[in-house]
């Protein structure tokens, strides 16, 4: 079963009124477990950057009005490519797999809303999995957001200073993995994985031992037991081959 853990970035709440995704992040799970394979880009929104949205996710300070210069390590925005340019290979990447959001309304909402304008197809709602419900209803009345919840699970997000959508699709991944209780809830391993590791986890099979483990019995108690059956008489258990 593969599934696909996502998040955006964008430049404000609503894609009607001329927002845009700004970043993609994306981590593809196979029977709950990551494999190693992710889907990001950098998106050039084609409009400028609102300071409330910069002091979210910290991308595009050449879009900011005025312009700021970038600190080391910041994201620009004008040198990335427009939607338009990746719409196609972020819809090969996700296919027909599950999607796993928090808040999933908000990025579906922005999601295909982008698709639209480009004239590709749009994801059904029912694709997504929103994590933000099933977290409230497990742990109703308590904090919802992933912060919160990352809090709950002992699960690290100390390098969650900014909302990023790759580093929030990673720490996403752990969340879902508790809220479904645990990375193999089933105990089973797919025999149709394309995980090395667990394609190696389903050819393993123990080995005989060199040799036999030491008798761990002492003669004395192994004579009462003898004794003991003894007296059960020719229908003991013990006696039925």
């Amino acid at each position: 079963m593969r599934e696909i853990v996502l998040d955006t970035e964008t430049t404000g709440f609503d894609p009607f009124s001329g927002d845009r995704i700004v970043e993609i992040g994306a981590v593809e799970l196979f029977n709950h477990m990551p494999t190693g394979k992710t889907y990001h880009e950098y998106i050039n929104p084609e409009r400028s950057m609102p300071a409330e949205a910069f002091s979210v996710h910290g991308i595009g300070p050449d879009l900011l009005e005025p312009p700021q210069k970038p600190e080391p390590g910041a994201v620009t925005l004008r040198d990335k490519p427009v939607f338009a340019r990746v719409g196609q290979s972020f819809l090969d990447f996700v296919q027909d797999s599950k999607l796993v959001i928090h808040n999933a309304s908000f990025d579906m909402k922005f999601l295909n809303a982008e698709l639209d304008w480009m004239g590709l197809p749009k994801l059904p709602m029912d694709q997504a999995l929103d994590t933000l419900g099933m977290a409230r209803k497990r742990f109703p009345g308590s904090p919802a957001t992933l912060d919160a919840l990352c809090r709950r699970f002992n699960i690290d997000n100390t390098n969650r200073t900014l909302h990023g959508a790759l580093l929030d699709s990673e720490i996403l991944a752990d969340v879902y993995l508790e809220l479904i209780g645990g990375r193999q809830p089933d105990f089973g391993l797919s025999a149709q994985s394309t995980s090395g590791a667990a394609k190696a986890e389903d050819d393993w099979r123990p080995a005989p031992r060199p040799s036999a483990l030491p008798q761990r019995i002492t003669v004395e108690e192994l004579a009462a037991h003898e004794e003991f059956v003894a007296k059960l008489g020719d229908e003991a258990l013990w006696k039925v081959s």
